[in-house]
């Protein structure tokens, strides 16, 4: 247990120095991991010549909330803040105040990492330039404003406490879990929400719609999850933003960009091997496949405007243009990201692993709902694919959102 508790969670001296008056440039070293790892850029900067600054908007189904200022100002910063009152926001989404904060901050999450990361952290933070940047107020819909909800809403669904190694598994297994469950809080975007914004935790993971984007799914489900994946397909694909199966868009491309792209090779591996463990954790949809027609008409568009990346069997290049059959993003039951793509378009994400660009063009003016529609089910219906058929109505919804 010793072995497993030591590499999981990274405590040993290079922590333990969090207690030192003066943080150690190896502490510091190691919060910078840890802060990259998390990917807290990613929401705290919303001027990249400010980074960490806060004001960033983000977008929840109960309105907009602003990220904070992480900066070391005193004012408008968490310069003035103690070693607890840091540990307790982010392990708690208790402010120094005592205020709760909403959990689109996700300390459900942080609740999970070591007293000692928390302190390498804050210790990284405290070397950022000071910036003055007041907070902004949230802009939710009554009654969702009153901070005190969150009081109920932590009794209901806030399970603190630390992350729990399983004995009987590797130690690679348990620092992925770590991340996963912790730190990196890939379930915020990856595990599909109840009425009031929590975890529906008996669907771990099986993915979730957001910002307009489907966060496909990461449990072992053959069409659309990671079955049909090795753990070094996963390894490559947060290391550079693509593999043989599959590129990275959205708000992915920026979580390999900030995140998984800077992090050590042993703990993107380590990821891999705790997701490649996972089974499925809810069945995949029954599907009734387009009529002829309607497969007709999408092979038409898809001969007249995809052939010449993707090929006609839709093989594509790998790592270039991706291939189509046994995609599991295409295949997922909600056609959003599927959708984003073709009506704006992509631009494949790049990273010192994978420099080389790629680009698909935007479709929205070109094709009509209908002409979407249909391509998208010839498309995730052929070559072996199966996937739920897909509506001019839900192209028309999709169209409105911003890219």
């Amino acid at each position: 247990m010793r072995t497993i508790l030591a590499a999981v969670l990274l405590s040993g001296a290079v922590a333990k120095a969090a207690i030192a008056s003066e943080p150690s440039p190896e502490l510091i070293a190691y919060g910078k991991m840890l802060v990259e790892a998390g990917d807290c850029a990613g929401c705290h900067t919303a001027d990249p010549a400010k980074p960490f600054a806060g004001g960033k908007r983000i977008d929840t189904p109960f309105g907009a909330i602003y990220a904070p200022n992480l900066t070391p100002d005193r004012q408008t910063g968490i310069g003035g803040w103690a070693d607890a009152d840091f540990t307790r926001a982010l392990r708690y989404g208790v402010a120094p105040d005592g205020s709760n904060y909403y959990p689109a901050f996700p300390y459900p999450y942080f609740t999970r990492m070591t007293k000692d990361d928390t302190l390498a952290i804050r210790a990284y933070l405290g070397t950022l330039a000071p910036v003055a940047s007041r907070n902004k107020p949230p802009d939710l819909r009554w009654p969702f404003g009153h901070r005190g909800l969150m009081r109920a809403w932590n009794y209901l669904f806030f399970k603190p406490g630390l992350f729990e190694p399983d004995q009987d598994k590797s130690a690679a297994w348990n620092r992925g879990g770590y991340l996963v469950t912790g730190l990196g809080h890939c379930g915020a975007c990856h595990t599909p929400k109840n009425y009031f914004g929590a975890d529906k935790e008996a669907q771990a993971l099986s993915g979730s719609e957001v910002g307009g984007w489907f966060a496909p799914r990461l449990d072992g489900a053959a069409r659309s999850g990671l079955k049909s994946w090795s753990a070094e397909d996963i390894t490559e694909y947060l290391q550079s933003g693509r593999n043989a199966k599959s590129h990275a868009g959205g708000l992915m491309a920026e979580v390999v960009v900030g995140a998984t792209s800077k992090m050590s090779d042993a703990d993107v591996q380590a990821i891999a091997v705790y997701l490649k463990s996972l089974p499925p954790a809810r069945r995949e949809p029954t599907v009734t496949p387009p009529n002829d027609a309607e497969m007709k008409a999408g092979q038409v568009i898809y001969a007249r405007l995809c052939i010449a990346c993707h090929e006609a069997d839709g093989a594509g290049a790998p790592r270039i243009y991706p291939p189509l059959p046994a995609n599991a993003l295409l295949q997922s039951i909600n056609p959003s990201s599927t959708l984003r793509i073709i009506l704006d378009g992509a631009r494949t994400v790049t990273t010192p692993r994978a420099p080389n660009t790629g680009e698909m063009p935007a479709y929205a003016k070109q094709l009509s709902d209908e002409q979407i529609a249909a391509v998208t089910n010839y498309m995730r219906n052929s070559w072996g694919n199966a996937a739920p058929l897909v509506t001019p109505a839900q192209v028309a919804k999709a169209r409105k959102q911003e890219p």
